[in-house]
């Protein structure tokens, strides 16, 4: 049935949907990617959308599809049940629609012209839980990004231990000496990339093995489904337990978390005794993980413990290289070496200001110069190439709640100076080089656990209290702004 909505009120809730999205995304992927996007009508619980290119497209749908399915189930809720693009390019005066199962190829005079093509988006938090449902034997969906693979995955001092170790665990497949594989790093680093690829790779080699990656809330959202609204822990352990080759991605949000922890040593255990393979990643090591139980550290220790770390200039002009010959691009060699000198911090912002700089080509129909790198670069990535120190932090968030950086020393329990002290933590963590006993000794001469539950506490408030959000929100525009 068609909906029976005016434009104007279809228009009025994509204006919802939009704004629901820049407040989790922020301004600048915003006016990247979905500013230029137009709601064109709603039929049949199908939403048509326009986007400017097949570039456009590829983008939303590879990076920022959750997001947008997130906005249109909260807006349009049931009426909304598939989504169509409407994609502008130039081509030779042929329009291809694609409609269901209706195709039409028809001739027209002008430049632009509509090519449909159709997806579903993913509904917040309807992560199935495969455990539900019969048939356990058969082979299982690995959730593996078929753009991850060793093939893809440019290797460099960086990574060098990390990638050839995983290579390894690709030939043995569980009957090697890496098992667990703990692969560690900072975020954007591509420790999901080199996880996935070996979970590809495994597939490749030996077809009948269930490999399966899942991030650690998956797992976590997943237990609390089985165990207290299906009653049903043993059904959810025991289909972990037919898997021959677990990925884990993001053990570090097991902290604190003492059931989902107990759940996950027991198949830790079952899987590893198994001759099965266990690989997984977290943003620290093994040493600096704190709220795991120690039954479980020990755990990690007995395989491999590799680091990812921040990509060198050669690997990063590689990485870049790669990505322009994957697009069928062509671009000046002085534009790339721009790029790969002034974007050091990792590789997924590596990626996002090439593509940001397409973008901005093909948006303003611009030639892809150095004048237009370096307009993007300083746009999008100012900030981050500023060396913020300690102090500057410190007196930043000090000077925010109007108090001063002797009293982050102090031992009150005022929740005032406490808060500005975690507070100070999670920015020196998120902007300096600093570790953690080193940030800790200078702000208010602490240690490095004081450090990580402070920056957990911070990330907690920002999901629970909208005002504490907010205060992180205006010192992140102050730090943007040095």
């Amino acid at each position: 049935m068609e909906s029976k909505e005016t434009m104007m009120e279809i228009e009025a809730k994509w204006q919802e949907c939009l704004t629901f999205i820049k407040d989790n995304v922020g301004d600048n992927i915003f006016d990247t990617w979905f500013k230029p996007v137009e709601v064109l009508k709603l039929e049949d619980k199908t939403l048509y959308i326009q986007v400017p290119s097949q570039f456009y497209k590829q983008q939303i749908e590879e990076q920022y599809l959750p997001i947008l399915g997130k906005a249109i189930q909260k807006v349009f809720q049931s009426d909304v049940k598939n989504l169509m693009y409407k994609v502008l390019q130039s081509s030779n005066n042929v329009a291809t629609t694609h409609e269901g199962n209706l195709k039409a190829t028809q001739n027209q005079t002008q430049k632009s012209f509509p090519t449909y093509s159709t997806t579903s988006y993913p509904k917040q938090n309807m992560i199935k839980n495969p455990f539900l449902y019969p048939g356990l034997k058969e082979v299982i969906d690995a959730r593996l990004n078929p753009a991850y693979t060793f093939n893809t995955f440019i290797e460099g001092d960086c990574n060098k231990l990390a990638r050839t170790a995983g290579f390894a665990v690709a030939e043995s497949a569980g009957k090697g000496i890496y098992n667990p594989l703990f692969v560690y790093g900072k975020s954007g680093l591509g420790k999901t990339h080199l996880v996935q690829a070996i979970g590809a790779e495994i597939k490749e080699r030996f077809s009948k093995k269930n490999v399966l990656y899942v991030d650690a809330d998956t797992f976590e959202n997943q237990y609390i489904q089985a165990t207290i609204f299906d009653g049903d822990r043993n059904s959810f352990l025991n289909f972990y337990k037919n898997i021959d080759v677990l990925i884990i991605d993001d053990v570090q949000f097991f902290e604190d978390k003492k059931k989902t922890q107990d759940a996950f040593f027991q198949i830790f255990n079952y899987l590893h005794q198994n001759g099965k393979q266990i690989i997984l990643t977290s943003d620290r090591p093994p040493v600096e993980l704190q709220g795991l139980q120690e039954r479980i550290l020990n755990r990690f220790k007995w395989g491999l413990s590799a680091e990812i770390s921040t990509p060198n200039f050669e690997t990063r002009l590689a990485i870049l290289k790669q990505k322009i010959g994957k697009e069928g691009l062509e671009i000046n060699e002085e534009v790339i070496e721009y790029i790969a000198n002034h974007i050091t911090t990792n590789v997924r912002e590596l990626e996002g200001v090439l593509i940001s700089i397409l973008a901005q080509a093909t948006i303003n129909k611009k030639h892809l110069t150095l004048d237009l790198a370096k307009e993007v670069v300083e746009k999008i990535v100012k900030s981050s190439q500023q060396d913020i120190s300690i102090d500057f932090i410190k007196k930043t968030v000090c000077d925010y709640f109007n108090i001063v950086p002797e009293q982050l020393k102090s031992k009150t329990r005022k929740r005032e100076i406490v808060q500005s002290r975690q507070i100070a933590m999670y920015f020196a963590k998120n902007y300096t080089k600093n570790s953690l006993a080193s940030i800790g000794s200078q702000i208010g001469g602490k240690d490095h656990a004081t450090v990580l539950h402070a920056y957990k506490t911070v990330n907690n408030l920002m999901e629970t209290d909208k005002r504490f959000k907010r205060y992180i929100l205006d010192l992140e525009k102050r730090f943007k702004l040095q």
